[in-house]
């Protein structure tokens, strides 16, 4: 008399023999391994995390993103008036800039270590002169006086603790000396003061200055178009700068050695007078302002990440490969090795990041890669039992992290490779499943134990 089966062998055999409910069982689990996915982007996220607060801990140690504004010309304007027979003064800030401005930056990129991270800074040396050409074009209604003798200039630089030469401005051929702080926060927060000497203006007015100025900063260096033609010429040895702000070069040249950039601005590009009384130009000067980025291109966190996206790629087809090789070669896999591999293929990732931080990311990628594929490889063979297949799948992997690999190095044609790959994916596996009846192997198999008797039947 046959023992009748409990519930756990029947779904068990359902199962083992079912193509259906096996394709559902091994969907389940990619879907369940998504969760230990998520949680390495999780890990990512946040050791890039600490990577970024490293880094801005150095760029207060260092220097903070600088950001070069000016100079600008301020001259009081005296207003006197008479009502109801009391005297009445107002003093106005006439605002000026310079006509000509030409700046020429030598950015020098510097590497430091804090704990594991690397962080990106920079020196650089900066000559700027130019010229003010003086037009009174300011209201002279009450007017008492100009007091040129008053007059000051203001240079705009964000971080101060970055300044590392005593900054002698050139004026006229005399050396002016400066002193911290700026008196016109309203446009610029914080900068340095030079006061000048008593100015005789007339028609043909035109006053030289110039300076230079050894900064430090980190991340960016960014400046602002004050002049009627503005001219910046700027060169480093860093080889991935990343152009931004609301003018690009004219001109730019990249190479092994370093980039050269240059941009000419007019007046009419900006939306901004040369000269304006008692007001507020702060938002037009910082929406004209523009960046030169100092980029890690495409660090080893980004790229972790973005290879933590085809997780659900590299597990789908490492399934699919030992679904076959149980749909062809008649082998019975169970869900629970499904899993570890599955595991094994998650675990990857967390290697890449781990390694990746001590290392160069390629050769974190190809530790990773060997370690994972050689595990998966060296199970398969007591899965499989057939050293051929085990071969053909080691092979799939490679090809499956060589894909990606490629793929993270081509950051702007990922998308093509990406499409282009899964579609090539596609049409191998219609090819290889072309002639397979699934109907006949879902048709569950019988034993001799289980075949049904003459009774039964009646």
């Amino acid at each position: 008399m046959n023992k009748e089966k409990s519930a756990f062998e029947r779904i068990n055999q359902s199962i083992k023999n079912s193509v259906t409910i096996k394709l559902t069982v091994i969907g389940i689990l990619i879907l369940l391994l998504m969760i230990p996915s998520s949680m390495i982007e999780s890990i990512i996220y946040e050791r890039k995390n600490l990577s970024e607060r490293a880094n801005n801990e150095a760029g207060n140690i260092w220097a903070g993103a600088q950001q070069v504004n000016g100079p600008i010309m301020v001259i009081p304007l005296l207003y006197e008036w008479e009502e109801n027979g009391k005297t009445y003064s107002q003093t106005k800030d006439w605002y000026v800039l310079p006509e000509n401005l030409n700046v020429n930056g030598d950015i020098e990129p510097k590497k430091l270590n804090r704990g594991i991270y690397e962080i990106v800074v920079y020196s650089s040396d900066i000559k700027v002169e130019g010229d003010f050409a003086i037009v009174e074009n300011f209201d002279r209604y009450r007017l008492k006086e100009v007091q040129y003798d008053q007059a000051y200039l203001t240079i705009g630089v964000s971080d101060l603790r970055g300044i590392k030469n005593q900054i002698k401005v050139n004026w006229q051929g005399e050396e002016l000396g400066v002193k911290p702080g700026s008196k016109i926060t309203n446009l610029i927060k914080t900068g340095i003061t030079v006061n000048l000497p008593k100015m005789e203006v007339d028609s043909n007015s035109l006053f030289k200055f110039s300076f230079d100025l050894n900064l430090q900063g980190s991340k960016y260096i960014s400046f602002i178009p004050v002049g009627a033609t503005t001219h910046v010429d700027l060169k480093s040895t860093w080889t991935s700068p990343k152009f931004d702000g609301n003018f690009l070069p004219d001109n730019r040249n990249l190479n092994d050695s370093g980039f050269t950039a240059d941009y000419t601005i007019l007046q009419l590009n900006r939306n901004f007078p040369q000269s304006w009384v008692d007001e507020s130009q702060y938002s037009n000067l910082q929406e004209a302002s523009f960046f030169v980025y100092l980029l890690v291109p495409l660090d080893n966190y980004a790229k972790a990440f973005r290879s933590s996206k085809y997780a659900l790629m590299t597990i789908g087809l490492t399934f699919l490969i030992f679904f076959l090789v149980e749909i062809i070669n008649k082998r019975k896999i169970h869900p629970f090795q499904y899993t570890l591999v599955g595991m094994a293929l998650c675990l990857f990732y967390v290697l890449l990041v781990s390694i990746s931080e001590h290392t160069s990311f390629n050769k974190a990628f190809g530790i990773s890669a060997f370690g994972i594929i050689t595990m998966i490889t060296l199970y398969s063979i007591t899965v499989f039992k057939s050293r051929s297949l085990s071969v053909l799948l080691s092979f799939t992997l490679l090809g499956v992290y060589g894909f990606l690999f490629v793929t993270l190095q081509l950051a702007d044609y990922a998308l093509l490779m990406g499409g282009a790959g899964l579609t090539l994916i596609l049409a191998a596996t219609m090819f290889l499943t072309r002639k397979i009846n699934w109907y006949k192997t879902s048709s569950p198999s019988t034993t001799e134990s289980e075949k049904p008797t003459q009774n039964n039947l009646e």
